[in-house]
């Protein structure tokens, strides 16, 4: 048997040192009888990793070289949270390190790990402390804070409550499988769910309970525009209420996911390479309805996707948001008139949102359209924010817009 070690190892190196998304390293060979173990353990250590980290330099003299502290964020992570014996994960680890051409470090592993010692691990007070506790920059910690005050530790430990599953049909003889409904139809959230068969015929989709609360809030039309499409799952759920649908995708590679999601679901739609952000003269005036759904920081997935943390800085918000007031600025060229436009995005910061709207309203002959869900929500200036703690793990932001002034 692969050593349990290993394939964490395998997944999360990359991750790390290349900054690879945490979903495509699981795509690398690792043992599929230990699959699900693997998973768990390396979503747990990218979740735990501003602890690990401190745990870390709690006890080692000098930073260990990146590799190393790999392995020992698997081993204490293994300790720590799963309940496995430190004699077996320190030989587990040192083992590790000789198979890798590491031995050279293996004494230092073995030194690190037998004599760790949790009850000295100390956590600063404050922002600080939050952001070893939940492995958030510090900067992003502020941001909560000053938004959401009080509320910002429960948002900041919310956890995915399992894998949203729409059906088109035959739900059925799936929900004697625990499972939370959810106010979507014929949409439920599983802890476990192993795909079959029928995932490939169009049955079900794996789809997040953002994507389909956000396709909720865009109104029935003839010719809608999802301008930011990929991977296709609010374009394939909007074909079922809108007449035509073009897909608007940038690069290639993800126009291809918008094409074989909407045939492996049976759905016609118009996938076209196109960028968002520049004026096309053929389609001004052409859409009944736009969805919006632009490129954000990311920040309210983080429960799903915890490796979004290890790359946020406060220079990338920055640079968010003239794309997106950009695309939203540039895509209402192509709104015919009574038209609406419904912009989102997955963070939970005002600046992605509610701000990006002010700006947007301040040169546009527009006005935000009350609206409403049947998820959990705050009501915002302009729109509707989704917050972890209560949305299932998810967070994320949608606002109409529609012509004139209210």
């Amino acid at each position: 048997m692969t050593n349990p070690i290993y394939d964490p190892y395998q997944v999360l190196l990359p991750v790390y040192a290349d900054g690879t998304h945490l979903k495509q390293a699981l795509l690398a060979p690792i043992e599929e009888a230990n699959r699900a173990k693997t998973v768990k353990v390396v979503y747990g250590v990218l979740e735990q990793d501003g602890y690990l980290s401190h745990c870390i330099r709690t006890f080692a003299p000098k930073a260990p070289k990146l590799p190393v502290r790999v392995i020992l964020k698997i081993a204490l992570y293994l300790t720590l949270f799963m309940g496995k014996q430190t004699y077996m994960v320190t030989d587990q680890a040192v083992s590790l390190c000789k198979k890798l051409g590491k031995g050279g470090v293996s004494g230092f592993v073995n030194s690190f790990l037998r004599n760790f010692d949790e009850s000295k691990v100390v956590l600063p007070e404050g922002d600080e402390g939050l952001s070893v506790k939940y492995g958030y920059p510090l900067f992003l910690i502020k941001k909560l804070k000053a938004q959401y005050g009080d509320r910002t530790e429960s948002i900041l430990s919310a956890r995915s409550q399992g894998v949203t599953v729409r059906f088109v049909r035959g739900e059925e003889e799936y929900l004697a499988k625990e499972h939370i409904d959810t106010p979507f139809e014929k949409t439920y959230i599983f802890r476990n769910f192993a795909r079959d068969e029928r995932f490939d015929e169009g049955d079900y989709t794996f789809q997040s309970v953002g994507s389909i609360a956000i396709a909720n809030i865009v109104p029935p039309c003839e010719t809608m525009l999802d301008a930011c499409a990929a991977p296709g799952g609010k374009s394939v759920l909007l074909a079922s209420k809108c007449k035509n649908v073009t897909s608007f995708e940038l690069y290639e590679h993800r126009l291809a996911l918008i094409r074989s999601y909407a045939e492996r679901m049976g759905v016609k739609l118009n996938a076209l390479r196109q960028d968002s952000s520049v004026f096309d003269p053929n389609y001004r005036n052409k859409f009944d309805g736009i969805l919006c759904d632009v490129p954000c920081s990311g920040v309210g997935t983080i429960a799903e996707n915890p490796d979004l943390k290890l790359r946020k800085t406060e220079e990338q918000l920055r640079e968010l948001r003239a794309v997106q007031l950009g695309i939203l600025s540039n895509v209402v060229n192509y709104l015919k008139e009574g038209g609406t436009i419904v912009y989102s995005t997955c963070s939970v910061l005002r600046e992605e949102n509610d701000d990006i709207i002010e700006a947007f309203l301040k040169e546009h002959n527009f006005h935000a359209e009350k609206i409403d869900s049947p998820l959990a929500h705050e009501k915002t200036k302009y729109g509707l924010q989704f917050l972890p703690d209560t949305a299932y793990g998810a967070g994320f932001y949608v606002c109409r817009l529609a012509y004139g002034k209210d």
